[in-house]
């Protein structure tokens, strides 16, 4: 198989042949934290409310058997959202 631009004497052939590698020194090793650590900024909150899953079945079963026979939507409640929406465009 041919591959144009790719041949014995290209970049990609010579790291395929003679691979870099790198050692690290034995006393290094010592020197590195024991464990890894990751901390998410801004959605750490978040995420840890999905994971504690405090959801409230009966508002969710009532809103779906609103949704259900049709009277979820409303005037009112669409005229709150527009509201809202154009309080947030209007800042």
């Amino acid at each position: 198989m041919n591959i144009n631009g790719v041949n014995n004497s290209s970049a990609v052939q010579k790291i395929v042949s003679n691979p870099i590698q790198r050692s690290i020194p034995a006393d290094a090793a010592n020197q590195l934290p024991a464990t890894d650590k990751l901390e998410l900024s801004g959605v750490s909150h978040f995420l840890s409310a999905l994971k504690s899953n405090d959801v409230r079945v009966d508002k969710v079963a009532d809103i779906r058997s609103q949704i259900d026979a049709g009277t979820y939507e409303s005037d009112d409640k669409l005229n709150s959202a527009l509201d809202g929406l154009l309080d947030d465009l209007n800042r």
